[in-house]
């Protein structure tokens, strides 16, 4: 067994690798349109619940995440246990309709003073097998040092001061509303109570209760659609963040979106980042579209 141990914590670097269960997901129409609702996303096929929002697709592997990451990382962690990053890459979108199967296996893990990271594998196919997406998971656990770690890190999608230095070719503000955190818990099956209950979120050291960083990302992923591939979901090809400050209900946040390179002649990409209250909210964002 490979372990990495740091003032008694102990991270499980032998169940690296290791897959979860299967777990089967039924994408109905009313799924989808309770999740574009609770993301205020104004693009009408979501809204209608035909084609899904990107950022839905951490809906079905949502069960299968934590798990992956409490196989390496100690249980009594779990209250210390944050989104760091999340990076999506999309084969197609998902539709009402599928049936999708899902997995999920620890990749890798490093330490740090301020904290450690987990990175998480999932993904999801249709009936027939076919990949419908793809995603790497960052668990980030605070102020836990896990040692040099084990394993692969997620793919890289760092902003670069070069990026903001640009002009930038869009710019989106949009209005977190006092209610989204209680309506976005039931439409994703995300239940924390740092997003729910004042009380608990103050205990965990919050201002409060702060909005899903999931949700954040899904009020930046219509906001590239809407302004950067026509409101069409099917061109979106990758989507990536590194969740930098809590959002509050109540709060306008402003997307900034710059051109960057792409090794692909046949994609766009866009570098990204989101402020909140004069803070940057999300950073090191990637958009790819075909």
């Amino acid at each position: 067994m490979t372990t990495s141990e740091s003032a008694g914590v102990v991270f499980d670097g032998s169940a690296l690798g290791e897959w979860t269960d299967e777990e089967r997901f039924s994408v109905t129409a009313e799924r989808i349109a309770e999740y574009a609702a609770a993301t205020n996303d104004p693009i009408p096929a979501h809204r209608s619940g035909e084609i899904a929002p990107p950022v839905f697709a951490v809906v079905p592997v949502f069960t299968s995440m934590a798990p992956a990451a409490l196989s390496v990382a100690p249980v009594e962690l779990l209250m210390k246990l944050v989104h760091g990053e999340q990076d999506f890459l999309f084969h197609r979108p998902i539709r009402a309709g599928d049936e999708l199967v899902v997995r999920a296996k620890p990749i890798g893990y490093v330490g740090r003073p301020n904290g450690s990271t987990v990175v998480i594998y999932a993904e999801t196919r249709d009936a027939a097998g076919e990949l419908v997406n793809e995603q790497w998971m960052t668990a980030f656990f605070r102020k836990v040092d896990a040692g040099p770690g084990a394993g692969e890190l997620a793919p890289t999608h760092r902003i670069t001061d070069e990026d903001r230095a640009g002009d930038p070719v869009a710019k989106v503000t949009a209005h977190i509303d006092e209610d989204q955190t209680f309506r976005y818990s039931p439409a994703s099956g995300d239940p924390m109570p740092i997003h729910l209950d004042d009380e608990i979120a103050r205990m965990a050291g919050l201002p409060g209760i702060i909005n899903h960083g999931l949700c954040t990302m899904a009020f930046t992923s219509w906001a590239a659609l809407t302004e950067l591939a026509d409101g069409d979901t099917a061109r979106l090809r990758r989507l990536a963040v590194r969740f930098a400050k809590p959002v509050l209900p109540g709060q306008d946040i402003t997307t900034t979106f710059w051109p960057t390179e792409s090794d692909d002649p046949a994609v766009r990409a866009y570098a990204f980042e989101t402020e909140a209250a004069g803070q940057i909210a999300i950073t090191d964002g990637r958009v790819e579209i075909n």
